[in-house]
């Protein structure tokens, strides 16, 4: 049965991000929403607890982006993701989910979803995945399995030691989904320069992309 909860209505101000947030886990889901409203840009309109009900309130409020869980009462992921986007066809989709199954990504993405991120993500790369998917671009988290290490092995070097106090100070702003403009502002740079640190931040981190350099700088991260 969906909650309907509404957040707001109508356009976000300052054309915010207008964000549906769809999980049946009434904490977690509004914790979520809770921390959303925290970040500059980000609204939460509405909030539902099944997938009928994320349809009702897609079609309703016509969110920019829907953060969908996937195992929920209903129909079934493939079903409710095709049905917010018939409700809400401008609407980007973000699957949140605990499940890291290879077949079920492929069909969600291949259907549409423009993100697949596993619920252990930290709050970061969520809310920059939310910005990308504005932006057109597709992001894909999952955790990185580990054993840890064994005996008398030695422990895994901290990725961010690196890195200069400039690089830190830009992978912080980086964390919080800011452009390299904003970035670049911020710090009273150019952009050019900011674009050369996150080069030589890539490269020292082997990351490939923002979000896979937030997720390897360990120490960066806040935590709720």
């Amino acid at each position: 049965m969906s909650t309907g909860a509404e957040a707001g209505a109508g356009a976000g101000p300052g054309g915010d991000i207008r964000v549906l947030a769809v999980d049946d886990h009434r904490l977690l889901r509004e914790a979520l929403c809770e921390l959303l409203e925290l970040y500059d840009g980000l609204t939460v309109v509405a909030q539902a607890d099944d997938g009928p009900g994320g349809v009702r309130m897609a079609g309703l409020h016509r969110p920019d982006v829907v953060l969908l869980d996937v195992e929920m009462p209903g129909p079934g992921p493939l079903a409710n993701l095709r049905a917010i986007q018939q409700a809400a066809p401008d609407a980007r989709v973000i699957v949140l989910t605990m499940h890291d199954n290879r077949r079920l990504i492929d069909s969600m993405l291949s259907a549409g979803a423009v993100g697949y991120l596993h619920k252990e993500a930290e709050r970061e790369v969520l809310v920059a995945a939310i910005r990308s998917a504005m932006a057109g671009g597709t992001t894909m988290f999952l955790p990185r399995t580990s054993n840890g290490p064994g005996p008398g092995s030695a422990q895994e070097p901290d990725p961010a030691a690196s890195l200069t106090l400039r690089e830190r100070e830009l992978m912080e702003l980086v964390a919080q989904g800011l452009s390299n403009r904003q970035i670049g502002t911020r710090l009273g740079i150019t952009e050019g320069t900011v674009k050369r640190h996150l080069r030589n931040i890539f490269d020292k981190l082997g990351a490939s992309s923002r979000l896979d350099a937030v997720n390897r700088v360990q120490p960066l991260r806040r935590r709720y």
